[in-house]
């Protein structure tokens, strides 16, 4: 599978380990100068070093030339670049699997979210493109907890909703891949609780003194 991440920050880092380990080709794209090469370059390392083997297939271009001919791409961006992107990008998303990760959070007052009430970014971002297959996964797993793959001993969940069918089964193959739980929430609007859940975990992150490496779980 190729894999094309939009971003090159720490979340983007983390899911490229993730979708590594799964042994997945990734495709890195960064609006910033020379930033996805220094992923890259940190990511092909930290594989050779982790298995013994050849560095797996990372590669670094422009947004539309990553994006050309990828199976899944996952949109490592703050809220609201992911929509420009969708919409910038038209035609050459058509009938792709586009994976939105942000949080519309208000970090001046960590209070509230951006979006508006009865709305979600991945539904903004459907709407900006309504040929992209899109689905909502990664915003509720912080960038350290997906490198190593499992928080507390235990895999990581990852909740997914999306309205696609084949879009959102072939989010949780990568994910499962990677060695993490997919969580299926439901259709695409199940992603305004999705974020606004995340918020809250946010949110406890200094009181409960979690360091930003905590994990949403369900257990049985």
């Amino acid at each position: 599978m190729i894999v094309t991440i939009v971003g090159a920050g720490r979340l983007a880092e983390g899911i490229a380990v993730r979708v590594l380990a799964g042994d997945h080709r990734v495709r890195l794209a960064d609006a910033e100068p020379g930033k996805a090469d220094g992923l890259a370059a940190g990511l092909s390392a930290r594989a050779g070093r982790d298995s013994g083997r050849p560095s797996p297939f990372v590669t670094v271009g422009g947004v539309s030339e990553a994006i050309a001919g990828a199976d899944v791409v996952v949109l490592a961006v703050p809220y609201p670049q992911g929509r420009l992107i969708v919409r910038d990008q038209g035609a050459a998303l058509s009938g792709v699997t586009v994976v939105d990760t942000c949080n519309p959070v208000d970090f001046s007052t960590f209070d509230s979210l951006l979006t508006s009430p009865g709305m979600s970014a991945a539904e903004e971002i459907a709407d900006a493109n309504p040929r992209a297959r899109v689905v909502k996964a990664f915003n509720t797993t912080f960038a350290s907890a997906l490198v190593a793959g499992w928080v507390g001993g235990l895999p990581l969940d990852v909740f997914l909703a999306g309205d696609d069918g084949p879009a959102k089964a072939l989010v949780a193959a990568l994910v499962a891949d990677g060695g993490m739980n997919p969580v299926d929430t439901g259709p695409l609007r199940r992603a305004r609780e999705l974020e606004a859940f995340q918020l809250l975990h946010m949110t406890l992150q200094g009181p409960l003194g979690l360091d930003w490496a905590s994990a949403i779980k369900l257990l049985p």
